[in-house]
């Protein structure tokens, strides 16, 4: 305890625990301690904005991958097994090539045929790089970076909105998985496009790509858009055409060239830039490319020829069954020829339709061996895929007349035997002549020639309705026809490609004949599916009698009812044809080489304004055949040696020039003559004349038309009043073929 020092007060202190020490002399004095500082709480350290955000956006993206690697597992696993997965195959297309070997269209579901990489211009798979992925080559399948930029693009508003998708992964899309816009779709499109690029190499994606993406107006690859657009394959595309084709990937739609032609121009011309900015194309060709842009083909769906297309697809299942791979069919279609049938169609409708009212036509051309080498099933395909030549079925009128005749023939008469032309009455039905005009008694050359209905009626009922049927059968008509008293005037509907088959017999000697478009079918590899061997049904008429027919039926145009044809230096026959209420109006003609039928009508059977089978339906065929025939060999028609034997050294036209002036007949009644300046024999319902009621329906049955009765005798069938001229009274062409 430090000693006091003596007088010091000691001042009590309240540390008892250290008593004060009492310095030592000897030490120097101590300085003062300073009071030690009062402990402060220690302070938080600030995190700097930058840092708060790296730190987060970190902590967030931890956590994104690890939902998005859940995510992906998830909606991975919905998947089929990638081990097992596999391109699905591309639907087969069907191409249809004409005669000459012409493409003429393609069918199935694509619209075209697969290409190969290498067939294509360079310029075509580079524009679709520079304007939907330009780092194609660099990415696995999925483009960050490409995303990325795209979203940079959508927020900044530059550019329009921007998709991050890779060519690849579109064609995973398109593959394998719907259209929807979700984001379990993406995910998905993502892992299918890792594996399409685990699987194949960059330029096999591409090749697919341009097979298989939707290019709008029911296009499905390149090679389908360039024919739908532009008329030719891919592999003749332009530049500016390439450049729109890849153009239309942004919205197929809205930009197809043939509908919206300044919208693809405008979005072509982006495309020629980016192909510039990329290096695939010179800025010369650039240039060129925005001078002439590209121009869509106008009516290529209008065409005709997809009627003919259409029907090949018709007949394709018969030949060859069910199609699993690309195909190319081989018809017998001649383009020429096709072109020549649609032009004259059109062109008489546009300048005479509305005249008449008529509204649809139809054309079938066959040659003597069955081949079709035109099919016209109307005015415009695209307006109306309706197939007139083939599905519609029409009276014929008239132009079934021929079978009539030829049953006659082969029943016995020749063309020099008479039949009364005069008022008829079977069981309350009357028939009548157009004109409700008589000639008496004439020869079946006449009466065939004229489109005499009371004399056809009469043959009808003389032969029996069922014999004409098997006469019409046989030859190629394959509709079920009535036996009834009307038959003989063409009351049967039927289709203007059978009947046109039926006349075949005629122009080429009498061999039937099975009408036919395809010829060869093979794959588009070369493989060798079918050839069509042959189409003969044999022998069905005797030559005999296609010698009296064509002699008879060649009168028809050179003083009979299609005496309008125009076909210098050629044999021509045929015959015209127009229904009750001038409804159907036909012309099937023929030479050696060609046979055609025209009809012309409305869709709804409407009656037309007086259109006949002798006046618009022969200008069509007169047109077609003119340009048809340029270019083939000119050949007479099969006449044998029947009517040089029975004329001698006549002339080879069988019919008068004007006579010289008579002498007057001696008076007699008074008689109703046909007017011959009036061709139009349309069939005619009538009981008395103009102006009178309806008559009765043709009988269901009379007699000679059930099967087990015989047909009637001439002497028997009912005539009405008897109208026929004198004897002296008859012209050079009566005397020459009456019986006596």
């Amino acid at each position: 305890m430090a000693r006091k020092k003596r007088g010091e007060r000691i001042e009590p202190t309240f540390d008892a625990a250290a008593p004060p020490v009492e310095p030592d002399a000897r030490a120097p004095a101590a300085k003062p301690r300073k009071a030690a500082p009062k402990a402060e709480k220690p302070r938080k350290r600030r995190r700097s904005l930058f840092g708060g955000l790296f730190y987060w956006t970190f902590v967030l993206g931890v956590w994104g991958v690890i939902g998005l690697g859940g995510l992906t597992v998830y909606y991975g696993s919905q998947l089929p097994q990638i081990d097992h997965l596999s391109v699905p195959k591309r639907p087969p297309n069907i191409a249809i090539l004409g005669m000459d070997g012409s493409l003429l269209a393609n069918r199935g579901d694509t619209g075209g045929a697969a290409v190969r990489l290498q067939d294509l211009p360079p310029y075509l798979p580079k524009a679709f790089i520079a304007i939907e992925d330009r780092r194609f080559y660099s990415h696995y399948g999925v483009d960050p970076v490409g995303i990325l930029r795209a979203l940079a693009r959508n927020v900044t508003g530059r550019g329009g909105m921007q998709g991050g998708s890779t060519l690849t992964q579109q064609l995973a899309k398109n593959l394998f998985l719907t259209q929807e816009r979700t984001v379990s779709r993406k995910i998905q499109e993502a892992i299918l496009a890792l594996w399409l690029e685990h699987k194949y190499s960059k330029d096999q994606i591409l090749e697919l790509y341009l097979n298989r993406v939707y290019f709008g107006s029911g296009a499905y690859g390149v090679d389908a858009a360039a024919l739908k657009y532009f008329g030719h394959p891919s592999r003749d595309v332009t530049l500016a055409e390439a450049a729109m084709l890849a153009g239309l990937m942004k919205a197929p739609t809205k930009l197809a060239p043939n509908h919206y032609e300044s919208a693809a121009v405008e979005r072509a011309n982006m495309v020629i830039a980016a192909m510039a900015q990329e290096g695939h194309i010179t800025e010369a060709m650039a240039q060129l490319a925005l001078a002439r842009p590209a121009r869509a083909v106008k009516g290529k769906d209008a065409s005709t020829l997809n009627y003919a297309a259409d029907y090949v697809m018709d007949t394709l299942d018969e030949t060859i069954g069910a199609i699993d791979e690309d195909i190319v069919v081989t018809t017998t279609i001649n383009p020429t020829m096709q072109a020549a049938g649609e032009k004259a169609l059109n062109a008489v409708l546009a300048q005479s339709g509305g005249k008449f009212g008529v509204s649809q036509g139809a054309l079938v051309s066959v040659d003597p061996t069955g081949a079709i080498r035109a099919l016209i099933g109307g005015r415009n395909y695209e307006e109306s895929q309706f197939n007139r030549a083939v599905s519609a079925r029409r009276q014929p009128g008239s132009a079934f007349k021929p079978f009539v005749y030829l049953t006659a023939l082969e029943k016995g008469l020749t063309p020099d035997s008479t039949r009364e032309d005069g008022p008829i009455n079977v069981k309350g039905w009357q028939p009548e002549n157009s004109t409700h005009k008589y000639m008496g008694e004439v020869n079946l050359t006449t009466a065939l020639a004229l489109s005499l209905n009371t004399v056809a009626v009469r043959l009808g009922l003389e032969v029996g309705p069922r014999a004409v049927i098997e006469t019409a059968h046989r030859l190629g008509v394959s509709s079920k026809l009535e036996p009834n008293a009307s038959i003989a005037l063409g009351t049967s509907v039927v289709s203007p490609l059978e009947l046109v088959t039926a006349y075949v017999p005629l122009a080429n000697g009498g061999i039937g004949v099975q009408s036919h478009i395809i010829t060869k079918v093979r794959t588009a590899d070369g493989k060798l599916l079918y050839a069509r061997k042959g189409s003969s049904n044999g022998r069905v008429i005797d030559p005999t009698y296609v010698a009296m027919m064509n002699s008879m039926l060649q009168q028809t145009l050179i003083i009979g009812t299609a005496r309008k044809a125009d076909l210098p230096g050629w044999e021509a026959a045929g015959k015209t044809g127009t229904s009750q209420d001038y409804r159907d109006a036909w012309f099937v003609g023929y030479t050696s080489q060609l046979v055609t039928g025209v009809w012309l009508g409305n869709d709804d059977n409407s009656p037309t304004k007086k259109a006949s089978g002798a006046n618009l339906p022969v200008e069509i065929w007169s047109r077609y055949m003119r340009d048809a025939l340029k270019g083939q060999v000119v050949a007479g028609l099969p006449t044998g040696g029947w009517r040089n034997e029975s004329l001698g050294g006549l002339p080879s036209s069988l019919w008068p020039q004007p006579e010289p002036p008579r002498e007057p007949a001696p008076p007699q009644a008074p008689v109703q003559h046909l007017d011959t300046t009036n061709p139009s024999a349309p069939v005619v319902f009538s009981s008395a004349g103009r102006g009178a009621p309806p008559p009765p329906r043709p009988p269901e049955r009379i007699p000679g038309f059930d099967r087990d009765e015989e047909p009637i005798p001439p002497a028997e069938i009912p005539t009405g009043r008897t109208a026929r001229q004198a004897r002296d009274d008859r012209n050079f062409f009566e005397k020459l073929f009456s019986d006596d």
